[in-house]
């Protein structure tokens, strides 16, 4: 009897034991097999965003693409008094009546592996905000495709498309869509439409 409890108690060492290697082994399996999201390291997805909301999108065009996600970041962020459109003193409207204007921002960003640059903002007054044209000012675009997102309220994308390839006439720039949804089926075939 005794002989018996002891092996019995050897099996179930050995069965707890092979268990646990065995676990162990598939962890250490999953571990060796799993891989990060893999990044498109020709693409990066630039955005301004004041609310939140922009940024938002741009994550999930990011996810979509497989993107670098890269935040266009004013060296003074606009406070909820600088966003105030009623008020004409307010910072935003200053910038808005004077479009020359270039607010600075954190540069350091090295654009040279990106094939593709998605520009992304909210629309204001019709217009990206002037932080977008300082980030454009920074770098140099050519030879890259650039797709303009945005989102907004109520203005449609065309006119501040429109303004930006004005500005930069020697860049080649891509109308691309207002992302207030980036949920769907026609996301998704916009996104793939852009890759081919």
């Amino acid at each position: 009897m005794k002989k018996f409890l002891l092996m019995s108690a050897m099996s179930a060492v050995m069965i707890f034991s092979s268990c646990g290697g065995s676990s162990k082994s598939n962890e250490d399996a999953k571990d060796s097999n799993h891989t990060e999201e893999v990044k498109d390291s020709k693409v990066l997805v630039a955005y301004y965003s004041a609310t939140g909301t922009t940024a938002k999108a741009a994550g999930e065009l990011a996810n979509a693409t497989g993107g670098t996600l890269y935040e266009i970041t004013p060296e003074t962020p606009y406070t909820d008094e600088d966003l105030d459109y009623e008020n004409e003193k307010s910072r935003s409207a200053v910038e808005n009546k004077n479009p020359d204007m270039r607010p600075a921002i954190k540069t350091g960003l090295d654009i040279s592996p990106y094939e593709t640059v998605y520009v992304g903002f909210p629309v204001w007054w019709d217009k990206a905000p002037l932080v977008v044209y300082t980030f454009l000012d920074s770098y140099d675009f050519s030879g890259k495709k650039i797709v303009v997102f945005a989102t907004a309220h109520s203005s449609g994308l065309t006119p501040s498309f429109e303004a930006l390839k004005a500005a930069y006439p020697k860049y080649d720039f891509t109308e691309g869509k207002i992302l207030n949804n980036t949920s769907g089926d026609s996301f998704n075939e916009w996104v793939k439409s852009l890759s081919k």
